[in-house]
C-alpha cells in the first residue's frame, strides 16, 4: 500500500465516525500529512456542524502550511450552513488535495476540484473510491437520481421461513443479531413497515442501543431515531400505535383520507396520500417522497408482501438476510411472497457481497441483479 492510499484509509476509518450522525449529509473524514507524518485529523460530526477538512485543518494549526489533504469526498465550493471547505483549503496553504471521488451533488460535481487547481493546488482523485462510495450510497444514489438507497432486512430460520403460522416470529435469531439490525436502523434515514405489521406485532421500529452514537461528542448524546413510514392504503393504522408515542416522526402513507386521518394527526403522526394501483401503494413514487424530505438510507422491516413488492418492483439495492440455526418446517410463513415467479427462468439473482457470522446465526449480505 503506497502512501496516499496508507493516509487514505486513515481518512476513510475517520469517516466512518459519522456513520449515525451525518445525516442528511454525506459521511467524509480529512487526514492532514506534511513530509510524511499526519499533523491534522477531522470528520463531519453532524448537519450544521463544520465539515471534515475544517476540523482537521483546525487540529492541525499552523501545520497546514504545504501540507496534503487527504479526503474522502472532493471539498464543497459553496456556502451552505458552513463555509465553503476550498476556501479553507486555499486559505490555510495546502498545497495537494488526494480526493477519493468527485462529489455526486450537483452543486459541486467537480467545481471544488476547479477551484482547487485554479487557485494552484495539486489535485488528485479516485484514490479508494469504491471504499468511500461504500460510506455513502444513500447520499449518492439521492444526488444522481433523487431516490434513497433501500435495504431490506429479513431473519429466517435455515429452511428460508420468519414465522410460524399463527404468525409467532419472536425471536426467530439470537440477541447478537437483533442488536445488529439496532445499528442498520441507526445509520437509516427512514424504516419502512407495512400495516399488516403494525396490526399484528404494534413494533417501536425505534434504535435501542446503550451509549451514545459518536465517541467524539459528550455522554449523554442520544441516538437520531429514523423516520417511521408505514404504508396503509386503507388508512387502519391505529391513533393509538406505540411508534406514534415515541420520540421520532412518524409517517403514514395511504390511498386516501378518511376519519382516521384527523385521529392520527392528533395523536402527532403525519399523513401523506400517495397515487396507487389496484389498491397498492406506488412503491416508486414513495421513494421520490422519501427522496425529497432528503432521506438518503431507507431499511424496509416487514412482513413478505411487502418486501417481495419492493424486491418484484426491482426498487430494493441491498439485502440483508439473518439465517438462524433452526428449522420451522413448511406451513410456517416464506421469506418474500412472489407470485409471479413460476419457472426457473423467472428467478432473481444475486451477488452475495458479504458472508459471515453474527453470534450463532449467518447474517447475508446480496445485491439484486437486474439481469
Amino acid at each position: 500500500m503506497d502512501a496516499d492510499q496508507r493516509f487514505m484509509a486513515r481518512a476513510l476509518q475517520l469517516a466512518r465516525l459519522g456513520l449515525y450522525t451525518t445525516h442528511p449529509n454525506p459521511r467524509v473524514g480529512c487526514v492532514l500529512v506534511r513530509d510524511g507524518s499526519p499533523v491534522g485529523e477531522g470528520y463531519h460530526r453532524r448537519a450544521g456542524e463544520p465539515h471534515a477538512e475544517p476540523n482537521a485543518l483546525t487540529d492541525a494549526g499552523a501545520k497546514a502550511l504545504g501540507a496534503t489533504a487527504y479526503v474522502t469526498l472532493e471539498p464543497c465550493c459553496h456556502q451552505g450552513r458552513t463555509p465553503a471547505c476550498t476556501e479553507a483549503l486555499i486559505a490555510a496553504g495546502v498545497s495537494r488535495v488526494v480526493a477519493a471521488m468527485e462529489d455526486p451533488n450537483p452543486r459541486v460535481a467537480g467545481a471544488g476540484f476547479r477551484q482547487l487547481r485554479q487557485a494552484g493546488i495539486e489535485v488528485v482523485q479516485g484514490v479508494m473510491e469504491a471504499q468511500s462510495a461504500a460510506l455513502n450510497p444513500g447520499f449518492i444514489k439521492r444526488m444522481r437520481i433523487g431516490r434513497p438507497y433501500v435495504r431490506c432486512k429479513l431473519a429466517m430460520s435455515l429452511d428460508g421461513r420468519t414465522a410460524m403460522q399463527d404468525g409467532e416470529s419472536q425471536w426467530i435469531t439470537g440477541s447478537a443479531a437483533r442488536l445488529d439490525v439496532q445499528r442498520l436502523r441507526a445509520r437509516s434515514d427512514a424504516i419502512v413497515t407495512g400495516i399488516g405489521t403494525v396490526l399484528a406485532d404494534d413494533p417501536a421500529l425505534n434504535v435501542r442501543i446503550d451509549g451514545g452514537p459518536d465517541p467524539a461528542i459528550a455522554d449523554g448524546d442520544e441516538w437520531r431515531q429514523p423516520l417511521r413510514v408505514v404504508l396503509d392504503s386503507g388508512l387502519r393504522m391505529p391513533s393509538t400505535a406505540k411508534m406514534i408515542r415515541l420520540k421520532g416522526e412518524t409517517l403514514v402513507v395511504t390511498l386516501t383520507g378518511g376519519p382516521n386521518q384527523r385521529l392520527l394527526e392528533t395523536a402527532g403522526a403525519e399523513v401523506v396520500l400517495l397515487p396507487g394501483d389496484g389498491g397498492r401503494i406506488d412503491l416508486g413514487m414513495l421513494l421520490d417522497q422519501l427522496g425529497r424530505r432528503q432521506i438518503n438510507e431507507v431499511l424496509i422491516e416487514s412482513g413478505s408482501t411487502l418486501a417481495g413488492s419492493f424486491l418484484a418492483a426491482g426498487l430494493v439495492d441491498e439485502l440483508v438476510i439473518y439465517a438462524a440455526p433452526h428449522i420451522m418446517g413448511d406451513d410456517a410463513r416464506g421469506l418474500f411472497r412472489l407470485p409471479g415467479l413460476r419457472r426457473m427462468r423467472d428467478r432473481i439473482g444475486l451477488d452475495i457481497t458479504d458472508l459471515r457470522m453474527v453470534g450463532k446465526d449467518i447474517r447475508i449480505t446480496a445485491i439484486p441483479l437486474s439481469d
